[in-house]
C-alpha cells in the first residue's frame, strides 16, 4: 500500500463525504427509514457511502472494500482490506446531535494502520499520517492539509482519577457498572468514533463499550488511537482487538491510556 496516497485519498473522501451530509443535515428535512437490523439509516449514510465507494475503489482497486451500506461487501475478504462507515452516529445526525463521522479505515494483517475520523458538525478532522502518526487537523479544511498537530494520549493518567468518555446513545447499566470500579474525576459522553479521539487527545482516559459494534465503526478511531499511542483490547481477556472477524461483529471492548490500569 502506498501510505502516501491513501492519506491523502482518505482525506479527501472523508471532506467530501463531510460536505455532503452537511448538505442534507442543515436541509429543511431528510428521510429516515429502519434497515433489516432496526438501525437507522437516510439518504446522507448512502450518498457519502456511494461517493467514498467509489473514490477508494477508482484509487484502490486491488484491494478489498468493505462498508457498512453495501451488504455484498460484507463477505469475507481476508486480513487485509479498506473499511468504511460513511456516517457513523445515524441516530446522533437524525436528532441534529452533531456528534457523527465520517470513518475510513485501512487493515493490514488484521490491524486498523491507518484512518481517518472527521466530525463535520464539530469541526474536527483527526488521521493518521503516512507514518502512522495521529494527527488533529486545524480547520478551515481546504483541497491542501493545513496545519496539524500530532496528538498523544494521557502519558500520566491518575488511576484514582479518570476522565472516562461513555457511548451518548447506548450507555447501560453494565457500563455505568463498570466505570464505577475506576476512580473516576469526570464522565462524558459522546457519539460515533468521536469516543476514540478523545481518548487519543488526552481528552479522556478509558472508553469501555460493553455493547454490540461492528468492524467499521471502530476501524478508523482505533488506528488514530494506536497512532497516538494508546490501545484498543477485548473486554475479556485483554487481548488487543482484531479485525477481519466473521460477520465483522466486535467483542465488548475498551480503549485506554497505556497508563490506565484496567480492571477485570
Amino acid at each position: 500500500m502506498d501510505f502516501e496516497r491513501l492519506t491523502t485519498e482518505m482525506r479527501r473522501l472523508a471532506l467530501a463525504a463531510g460536505a455532503r451530509i452537511m448538505e442534507i443535515y442543515e436541509g429543511p428535512d431528510f428521510a429516515v427509514r429502519a434497515k433489516s437490523d432496526t438501525s437507522p439509516v437516510t439518504e446522507a449514510d448512502e450518498a457519502a457511502d456511494a461517493l467514498i465507494a467509489e473514490g477508494l475503489r477508482a484509487a484502490f482497486p486491488e484491494t478489498p472494500l468493505i462498508t457498512e451500506e453495501q451488504a455484498a461487501t460484507h463477505a469475507a475478504v481476508g486480513d487485509t482490506f479498506l473499511i468504511v462507515d460513511p456516517l457513523d452516529g445515524t441516530k446522533e445526525f437524525v436528532q441534529r446531535r452533531g456528534d457523527f463521522t465520517v470513518n475510513i479505515a485501512y487493515v493490514r494483517d488484521s490491524k486498523p494502520l491507518r484512518g481517518v475520523v472527521y466530525a463535520p458538525a464539530k469541526g474536527r478532522l483527526f488521521y493518521t499520517t503516512p507514518g502512522g502518526r495521529a494527527v488533529e487537523e486545524i480547520g478551515p479544511f481546504g483541497p491542501e492539509p493545513g496545519a496539524t498537530r500530532f496528538i498523544g494520549v494521557n502519558p500520566t493518567p491518575d488511576n484514582r482519577g479518570l476522565m472516562v468518555v461513555a457511548s451518548k446513545s447506548h450507555r447501560d447499566q453494565a457500563t455505568d457498572d463498570y466505570i464505577a470500579g475506576y476512580g473516576v474525576r469526570g464522565l462524558t459522553s459522546a457519539g460515533s468514533s468521536l469516543k476514540f479521539c478523545l481518548v487519543a487527545t488526552g481528552e479522556a482516559d478509558l472508553y469501555p463499550r460493553l455493547g454490540r459494534t461492528m468492524e467499521w465503526d471502530t476501524a478508523a478511531g482505533d488506528a488514530i488511537l494506536r497512532g497516538a499511542g494508546g490501545k484498543v483490547v477485548r473486554f475479556d481477556g485483554h487481548q488487543p482487538l482484531s479485525y477481519g472477524k466473521p460477520g465483522y461483529e466486535n467483542p465488548f471492548f475498551i480503549a485506554y491510556a497505556p497508563g490506565v490500569l484496567l480492571k477485570d
